[in-house]
């Protein structure tokens, strides 16, 4: 039996990484929202505005901050699509750690030098989550490293769950929140935070149709691991979720939904063209779940995250032409 994070770990992450991590606006896009649209009152919470451009730099620092020395002065090592690795980079750079992280050969450039940017070491293996994993705890054996993994540690969930404490303060009224599924950390966090202060709110989670890997699993009663995944959204390709993140998932978030790419195309050339946004098809596959009013809702506000905004220009440009 898994043990959940508390509200207690969460709200002592929130002090841990506040010389660091942004309280990020939480924006109303009501006004915004397309004629005949018959979602509740949306906002969206700008994790895209983060230091590393994604919400990963909450779990990344909580986690770093909280190893001991003789951890710190080996170095540590990580596995990511793109963003949680950028983010450990910064982390371990604004507290002078060596870094280690370990991607697929298919990561985006942008997100490859971004993790370069802040000093980490880039490797690349593979191209899923497991070849990933594997790779860093080979590295981690031989040189001596912490494995800061990109969901399934309880100090990454209660770092990501900071998120849910400030939708609380922005907006004590949620009725909805809409959260991204990967590996499942950051909806571990954030439906923990919300579900112990406000158990009625539901917390709907969003992965694309190509990587449903939350939805197999929840379905199967156990974490299962896709044969492969496939989506524009580059951040969600996790072939299988955490074993303490879908125990988080199974207990506290009401439904898990999926969402075709186009769809999600559609919601970050909405967020550009009216909203002035610019984030990643993996922050902006919420607004899709919200806009097609796939799962069900109160009349209370609904809060979608915006999980990231590390997207190339030429993708975004290609990416927002494609819709004229």
């Amino acid at each position: 039996m898994h043990q959940l994070v508390s509200l207690s770990d969460i709200q002592q992450a929130a002090r841990r990484i506040r010389p660091v991590a942004r309280v990020t606006p939480l924006l109303d896009l009501s006004l915004s929202l397309p004629p005949g649209c018959a979602c509740a009152p949306l906002l969206v919470k700008c994790e895209n505005l983060q230091p590393g451009g994604a919400f990963k730099i909450r779990g990344a620092y909580n986690m770093l901050s909280r190893l001991g020395e003789d951890e710190r002065r080996r170095g540590v090592v990580t596995y990511s699509s793109g963003n949680h690795g950028q983010s450990l980079a910064l982390a371990a750079h604004l507290l002078g750690i060596r870094a280690l992280v370990v991607m697929p050969t298919t990561a985006p450039p942008v997100k490859v030098a971004g993790a370069k940017r802040y000093g980490a070491e880039v490797v690349f293996e593979g191209t899923t989550t497991l070849h990933r994993k594997a790779r860093a705890e080979t590295e981690a054996a031989a040189r001596g490293l912490t494995i800061v993994p990109p969901f399934d540690h309880p100090w990454i969930i209660e770092g990501q769950g900071t998120i849910g404490l400030e939708i609380l303060d922005q907006c004590p009224e949620v009725d909805t929140v809409y959260v991204q599924v990967s590996g499942g950390g950051l909806i571990a966090g954030v439906a923990a935070a919300i579900k112990h202060v406000k158990p009625a709110a539901r917390i709907i989670g969003v992965e694309p149709a190509g990587a449903a890997k939350m939805s197999a699993s929840l379905a199967a009663g156990a974490p299962v691991t896709l044969p492969a995944t496939a989506s524009v959204a580059d951040g969600l390709m996790a072939v299988r979720p955490g074993d303490l993140t879908f125990a988080h998932v199974q207990a506290l978030v009401d439904e898990v939904v999926t969402i075709e790419d186009e769809a999600t195309l559609d919601a970050l050339r909405w967020l550009f063209r009216d909203a002035k946004l610019v984030v990643e098809p993996s922050g902006a596959i919420t607004v899709a779940a919200a806009l097609s009013g796939v799962a069900r809702t109160g009349t209370g506000p609904a809060v979608a995250v915006l999980s990231g905004g590390n997207v190339a220009p030429e993708a975004f440009a290609k990416y927002v032409g494609s819709g004229e």
